[in-house]
């Protein structure tokens, strides 16, 4: 099997994954959300298992209070939302680079820089947003406690896509520098006897 030939093989994957991550990104933001509204809908006093309430159960379980976890799942959308926007973008740059059967493109290039910055500035961004959210939800609900968001982790992942787009592009700029086989020249066909 050929670079080129494994190339296309982890491209594949990359935008299977991308796509299962796209999905899940959603699916956990659509739980959080769905978690804000369940624990609104929880009465005080309300429902009650073995004397203790639902909403006593969930602060006892989680060793939280219930507003650090309204904030936690505030927080939480906004991750979910960066991510999926993230493997949206990565999906599509597997899709483009699969139709040109290559990556070394000028447009391809262009894309992974912009994936590679992407990778870097959102999830550093989303985690300032998901640290604000969180603090204005945790302040209007009395909630203690600080968030533990992480978006560092992607900045070398980001770095090293960067990279790879500046290599990818030198790939373009080879092919387009290198001169096309020779063509042979057609012979007339001989007529036949």
């Amino acid at each position: 099997m050929n670079t080129l030939a494994v190339i296309q093989v982890l491209a594949k994957v990359g935008k299977v994954l991308s796509t299962i991550v796209f999905v899940l990104a959603i699916v956990c933001g659509a739980l959080c959300a769905a978690g804000i509204v369940s624990l609104a809908f929880i009465p005080a006093e309300g429902i009650q298992l073995g004397g203790t309430t639902l909403r006593g159960l969930v602060d006892q379980t989680a060793g939280v209070d219930t507003g650090k976890l309204y904030a936690s799942m505030a927080a939480g959308i906004v991750l979910c939302v960066g991510e999926a926007v993230l493997a949206k973008l990565a999906q599509r740059y597997f899709k483009h680079e699969l139709a040109d059967g290559t990556p070394f493109t000028f447009s391809g290039a262009r894309e992974l820089m912009r994936l590679g910055i992407c990778a870097v500035c959102i999830p550093i961004g989303m985690t300032v947003v998901g640290q604000v959210v969180f603090a204005v939800v945790a302040h209007a609900l009395h909630a203690t406690g600080d968030p533990e968001l992480n978006g560092i982790a992607s900045v070398g992942i980001g770095v090293m896509m960067i990279i790879a787009a500046l290599l990818c592009k030198h790939g373009a700029e080879v092919a387009e520098r290198k001169p096309a086989p020779p063509v042979a020249e057609a012979t007339p066909e001989q007529p036949a006897e």
